[in-house]
């Protein structure tokens, strides 16, 4: 078994491209596989295969960055041909020797239907990637809902319980900080582990510095008062406007504020002009959940995030 990578040239990405992805897990179409590339989010150096002794494509895994990214970010797509005896040794083995290339461990995004533990078949496939991913250094697992807003959700409009104004990076840092504390998504749980708050701080500043979306459009909530409530940070994918990063001060939660941050976002991004809004929360995250689901936000997928822990 050989484990590369398409960057020889137009022959081999041209046959890693074309591969016929089966099995039930949702894969990248050969058509979006071209546009990635064509906009430097998929290089050939990070399309890589496994083929056998007779050159037949066993195995194919897709790593995505942004355009400007040294190194990819994340593993868009993991396929092994269905009749591989042990799909996850094979997997594994192919996810290591893209790693071992790349210098680094970036974490498994698998996008998944809701209700995806009632379908034996895709619990099956979903279960091998797991075990593939474990094996290759990706031991630490988050589930997250992607939410969708369109036009049709409708905008709901202030109410003066928050009012709104830009800040200075201290003043954002400062948030990111207070925001932290006491919060339910699992990725800065984890972060706090390893590191002290306003590192954490620093580190989501420059994530959401570095995303597509604006700084100008950054927002600091506020009691009409002048006591400080939370944060909204209205941001973009390289596809869509997104939410990006919100919430409420520890001191203000549980009074319903964070539907009036999230609003504001939302009228933020509908007033560009904006036909879908994105968004992400953990499944353990109910109150963030449902304030999606009051502001009109739909579930369109279940999104399975494998990723190394920290060293």
């Amino acid at each position: 078994m050989r484990f590369r990578s398409a960057a020889a040239g137009p022959p081999d990405l041209d046959r890693a491209v074309a591969y016929l992805a089966d099995g039930p897990v949702p894969a990248l179409t050969a058509e979006r596989i071209r546009e990635e590339l064509a906009e430097n989010r998929m290089r050939s150096e990070w399309v890589w295969f496994a083929e056998d002794d007779d050159g037949e494509i066993l195995a194919r895994a897709l790593w995505w960055g942004r355009t400007d990214s040294e190194r990819p970010i994340a593993l868009d797509c993991l396929q092994v041909r269905a009749g591989v005896t042990d799909p996850a040794a094979l997997a594994a083995d192919l996810l290591a020797a893209g790693h071992a290339e790349f210098g680094n461990l970036p974490g498994y995004n698998i996008s998944l239907p809701r209700g995806w533990r009632a379908e034996p078949d895709l619990a099956e496939a979903v279960a091998w990637r797991r075990q593939a991913a474990d094996k290759a250094g990706l031991t630490r697992e988050i589930e997250r809902l992607r939410y969708e807003w369109t036009p049709q959700a409708g905008v709901a409009g202030p109410t003066g319980r928050l009012v709104f104004r830009e800040g200075t990076d201290e003043e954002f840092l400062d948030a990111f900080v207070s925001l932290s504390r006491g919060s339910l998504d699992l990725a800065t749980q984890n972060e706090l582990r390893t590191m002290d708050a306003e590192q954490l701080a620093r580190d989501d500043f420059e994530f959401y510095l570095d995303c597509p979306g604006e700084r100008s459009w950054w927002r600091l909530a506020h009691l009409p008062d002048g006591t400080p409530a939370g944060m909204a940070i209205p941001s973009a994918t390289p596809y869509h406007r997104n939410v990006g990063y919100l919430g409420v001060v520890p001191e203000q939660r549980g009074r319903g504020l964070i539907d009036e941050i999230l609003a504001e976002i939302t009228r933020f991004h509908a007033a560009a002009g904006a036909e879908r809004i994105t968004a992400t929360t953990d499944t353990v995250n109910v109150p963030m959940a449902a304030a999606f689901d009051r502001a009109g936000y739909e579930v369109t997928e279940v999104r399975l995030v494998l990723e190394s822990p920290p060293q």
